[in-house]
């Protein structure tokens, strides 16, 4: 009977070492889920971050393009508004010189 018992402990010891490596077993996958999902959730808003960086990046180069057209347009205007006072001074020189002569 005294065997029996020791038996009895042994196989109830060793399902209780079973249930505790089994609960540890679960855990840790618990935490390796948890670790995914907090990966994965990092790497959606990455996404979403490079996502709106492109974005970003596609309206200011609309941007850079309309600015440079109107620099050049700009530009233009002012060289066209430099020769028309440079021809002005010299028709204005050229009255004066007339009057004095």
């Amino acid at each position: 009977m005294e065997a029996e018992r020791g038996c009895k402990m042994t196989g109830t010891g060793a399902m209780e070492g079973a249930t505790r490596r089994l609960s540890a077993a679960l855990d840790a996958m618990e935490a390796a889920i948890e670790r995914r999902k907090d990966a994965d959730r990092a790497e959606l808003a990455l996404a979403a971050q490079l996502h709106a960086s492109g974005t970003d990046r596609s309206r200011l180069a609309v941007t850079i393009d309309d600015l440079t057209a109107r620099n050049r347009h700009l530009a233009q205007a002012n060289r066209d508004a430099s020769q028309r006072v440079s021809a002005a001074i010299e028709s204005i020189r050229g009255v004066l010189d007339a009057q004095t002569e």
